[in-house]
């Protein structure tokens, strides 16, 4: 078939009649020059049975040797049974969609169809299923682990070793964490499938590669005379008079260290002589007597944090708790970083208490730990409570007694004795 069937002074020549005028230069190239002198470059072809044109300028912006040269890539494309008008609808789009998405950068927000973007849609659908903290928790490890390696990446194009290397970001002794945060991509790839964003989930065949979870070892002193000497020096840190208070309060109360930073005044009932408040990681509604060293521990505070909601407030800021850092740190400067840690206090009473014979069931009530029958649980929060009376006393006095140096008392003698 007959090529570059025109040239430039014929194109220039060609003046407007009554009706449009095909000039054609072959191979389906040609120019259609309007009645109204406007003269468009046209591309005609066939692709799997079906006519169709192709527009390629306007003359003279678009020269006969650039219409030529698109005409070239054009056919060479159906050639290759790609469809030209696919492209070019296809290289529109991702001008868009590249305009649009740096509009998004711009203000600070992800691209429309990225890891990141789908990640925030599918964070959105759970906000109201789970505890704001446990949300928090989420959101923090996806911007601290999973954001900076494929948050950008189209949700497509993300294959499972980008995945595995999300998890290799993430330090190897969080066996815990890494786990979650696999746990957590699948979800967000569960949500993409959901919604027509993703074929398959990536994730999935990472969960094989993770090394089983293994518990972390908490340190924690259970000789008596060890905690003596932890309790002397917490008598001698030097530290804020806030953060004394609550290293001196968590051995006498061995709640969970959370708990205890996130303890509020409304809580604490002086006349009844206890604190009330929900166990956030059991759910279930939990009562500590109070000790009288406890309540002196907080009489003494009380006139130091009482104008805030929380008994032990951020220093910085007496509207939000403490940091989570600022009793294991307290710990760790007084050269307990190995030995005994913050949560060590509830093994510490856990050992301790059972050696005397006090009731492993009053014990557990105490820690907080949810019975296997969680309708139980939810009704018996002042299950054993008066044995836990006598029990949380006389544990305060027994700390009180083994900090000034008094001679051990045998295993059993003290539950015995009450």
């Amino acid at each position: 078939m007959a090529r570059n069937l025109l040239t430039d002074s014929t194109i220039r020549s060609t003046k407007p009649g009554i009706k449009d005028q095909r000039l054609n230069d072959g191979e389906g190239l040609y120019l259609l020059v309007k009645s109204t002198g406007a003269k468009w470059w046209r591309f005609d072809y066939s692709i799997q049975g079906t006519r169709k044109t192709l527009s390629l300028g306007v003359y003279p912006e678009t020269s006969l040797a650039n219409a030529r040269s698109e005409a070239v890539k054009a056919r060479s494309q159906v050639a290759s049974g790609i469809d030209p008008s696919d492209t070019r609808k296809a290289e529109k789009q991702m001008r868009q969609d590249a305009k649009a998405n740096a509009k998004r950068i711009a203000a600070g927000l992800p691209i429309v169809g990225s890891f990141e973007d789908v990640a925030g849609q599918w964070f959105g659908s759970i906000k109201h299923q789970i505890k704001e903290q446990t949300f928090n928790i989420k959101l923090v490890r996806f911007k601290t682990y999973v954001y900076p390696t494929i948050g950008a990446m189209d949700i497509r194009a993300v294959k499972s070793p980008d995945v595995m290397a999300v998890i290799k970001t993430v330090d190897h002794t969080k066996t815990s964490v890494a786990k979650a945060l696999r746990a957590e991509i699948s979800a967000v790839f569960g949500y993409a499938i959901a919604h027509g964003l993703a074929d398959y989930d990536v994730a999935q065949p990472v969960a094989k590669m993770l090394k089983a979870h293994v518990g972390g070892h908490r340190p924690a002193l259970t000789n008596p005379a060890d905690v003596g000497k932890l309790l002397r020096d917490i008598d001698g840190y030097n530290g804020t008079f806030t953060v004394k208070s609550a290293l001196r309060l968590l051995p006498v109360l061995f709640c969970r260290p959370g708990e205890l930073r996130l303890m509020k005044w409304v809580d604490v009932d002086f006349d009844s002589r206890e604190w009330r408040y929900v166990a956030f990681k059991t759910g279930i509604n939990h009562i500590v007597p109070l000790s009288t060293q406890a309540i002196r521990i907080l009489t003494e505070l009380l006139p130091v944090t009482g104008s805030s909601e929380y008994v032990f407030p951020k220093a910085s800021d007496s509207k939000k708790p403490m940091s989570k850092r600022s009793i294991q740190g307290a710990l760790v400067s007084m050269g307990y970083s190995d030995s005994h840690c913050a949560h060590g206090f509830r093994s510490t009473a856990s050992t301790l208490l059972n050696e005397q014979g006090w009731s492993p069931d009053a014990i557990e009530r105490q820690l907080a730990h949810m019975p296997r029958d969680s309708v139980r649980a939810a009704y018996n929060r002042a299950q054993y409570l008066d044995e836990r009376r006598r029990m949380m006393q006389a544990w305060a006095d027994y700390l009180e007694g083994i900090k000034n140096g008094a001679d051990i008392v045998p295993i059993g003698r003290l539950a015995k004795g009450n």
